[in-house]
């Protein structure tokens, strides 16, 4: 379905952030990409929904492809009306629309039609958006803004999700709740998603296949169990050391990192 090939990705003609980045999202998977601050997963994201332009950055080297189409050169509302759809970091609703308002902006490029139907099959996911359908989303908590994003999302139809951090900020029961949500979304609505996340052991659960990116490239990728028994996954992802405790925050700060797949 998506696919990155080989993408070189640079800010204001001097900044290299990806640095020949490539990865594949097949059909109804869930895909993980993982990597700490600065490594260069949002900007993944922005090189594949066409948000660059607005930062002044642009895809300099390889291509973005998109059901066999080349999508690096179009701008971003070319990008949503082909099927994707990303959910911004932070959320990003309109704080000064209802709910229900914010949902109907999701459906701007779908008929009419099947408004009603698509209002209902979002509500069905997310009840606590039909009982604060009238309310005005920037009085709604980070949870329930955090659950609007996501439906507005798919008031759009997308075939692909992209989800940027949507544990960010959120208490730990109600990110499980979301990442639930996520996986009935995928299974139950066929609809691909890339998750970027930085609660790798939550990531790895929901996903079908995942990536590590260090420094503006991917360093290692394979199936969830594959990664989970990796020992530098396992110590500077999911913070287990060798016989499974975990380590103090102190030697985690403090240890030098000598990823064996960099060396």
């Amino acid at each position: 379905m998506l696919a990155l090939n080989n993408i070189e990705v640079i800010y204001s003609d001097v900044i290299l952030v990806l640095k020949g980045l490539s990865l594949e999202i097949k059909t109804g998977q869930i895909v993980a990409l993982l990597g700490s601050n600065g490594a260069g997963k949002s900007t993944t994201l922005k090189a594949i929904s066409g948000l660059l332009k607005a930062e002044n950055g642009a895809v300099t080297d390889g291509e973005v492809r998109f059901l066999d189409q080349p999508i690096h050169k179009k701008d971003a509302a070319a990008i949503v009306r082909m099927g994707i759809f990303q959910v911004m970091e932070g959320r990003r609703v309109f704080e000064h629309l209802t709910v229900a308002e914010n949902l109907r902006a999701g459906a701007y490029i779908q008929k009419g039609a099947t408004l009603q139907q698509d209002l209902e099959l979002v509500y069905g996911y997310f009840p606590r958006l039909r009982e604060r359908q009238n309310q005005v989303s920037g009085f709604l908590s980070g949870g329930e803004q955090q659950m609007l994003a996501i439906g507005r999302a798919l008031m759009a139809h997308p075939k692909l999700i992209m989800l940027d951090e949507p544990s960010l900020g959120l208490a730990p029961l109600l990110v499980e709740e979301i990442f639930r949500i996520i996986k009935r979304i995928n299974k139950e609505q066929g609809t691909t998603i890339l998750l970027v996340e930085q609660n790798a052991r939550l990531a790895l659960e929901a996903a079908d296949h995942a990536y590590i990116m260090e420094n503006g490239r991917i360093v290692l990728d394979g199936v969830p169990s594959d990664l989970r028994d990796n020992p530098d996954v396992r110590e500077f992802y999911l913070g287990l050391n060798e016989v499974g405790g975990r380590k103090s925050y102190r030697e985690v700060k403090h240890y030098k990192r000598r990823k064996r797949w960099l060396s």
